[in-house]
């Protein structure tokens, strides 16, 4: 963490959603873990997660105009293949139809409160809208402008998202020098932001855990400006920072 990154000079915040606001492990795991306990097969949810990471990964690059939960359902297929176990068009429904049910962090909801009295927040997701409105219940989260990647026709890593995003800073009136992203995924967004050139925060959801879980490991570089260990500790960074800037105490 460079001690001379000011957060108060932001106008706005992106987010990734899953896996930063939303525990996507936990819900993809409540949905593979009974399935391979019924197919009899001795294996870890983080084995479960790390394998089926590298088929959502795929099924995203190859379909990326197919709704997310059609890729959910499609990935979990292949890696039930990859453990030599079929996945019933039942079973697979059951993830693709799972994501209003993934549970939020607990504390996203009030770090999300915090951060909207000093930014606009967007979010930038790799996910459907209808999935995308029923986390929302639970992030309570007032967003100026929501991306996803039914909107887009792609997902992250692909530019996509960040080319919508950039034309809705253009209509909220805010600079891209002004944005800065937040995000856990080091392959889906801090890849894309240190391409892009813009400033990321990583928020390292898994600090405390070995390994990759859900997300790819990623294969091209990537940056990121500051890392928190959770969105509260996020959030009291920004709070820190807006109390010491000359901007707000003017």
């Amino acid at each position: 963490m460079t001690s001379d990154f000011d957060l108060a000079r932001f106008k706005a915040l992106s987010f990734d959603c899953y896996g930063t606001l939303i525990d996507w492990e936990s819900g993809i795991a409540a949905v593979l873990a009974p399935w391979a306990r019924e197919q009899g097969l001795d294996v870890s949810e983080e084995e479960l997660l790390r394998g089926y990471a590298e088929h959502e990964a795929a099924v995203e690059r190859e379909t990326p105009t197919a709704r997310y939960p059609d890729v959910l359902a499609a990935a979990f297929r292949r890696a039930g293949n990859g453990l030599g176990r079929r996945v019933s068009d039942e079973w697979a429904q059951r993830l693709g139809n799972s994501v209003p049910d993934w549970p939020a962090f607990p504390d996203s909801a009030g770090a999300l409160a915090r951060l909207a009295e000093r930014y606009k927040l967007i979010i930038v997701s790799n996910v459907h809208r209808d999935g995308f409105a029923g986390s929302n219940q639970q992030l309570r989260g007032d967003f100026a402008a929501i991306i996803t990647a039914e909107d887009v026709g792609g997902y992250k890593p692909a530019d996509n998202h960040f080319r919508a995003l950039y034309a809705t800073l253009t209509d909220l009136g805010i600079d891209r020098g002004q944005l800065l992203h937040v995000a856990q995924s080091l392959f889906h967004d801090h890849v894309v932001a240190k391409r892009e050139g813009l400033p990321s925060v990583w928020i390292n959801r898994r600090h405390d855990r070995p390994g990759w879980g859900a997300t790819k490991q990623p294969t091209e570089d990537w940056s990121y400006s500051l890392e928190f260990g959770s969105m509260a500790e996020f959030a009291d960074a920004v709070d820190e920072a807006f109390s010491r800037s000359p901007r707000t105490n003017r």
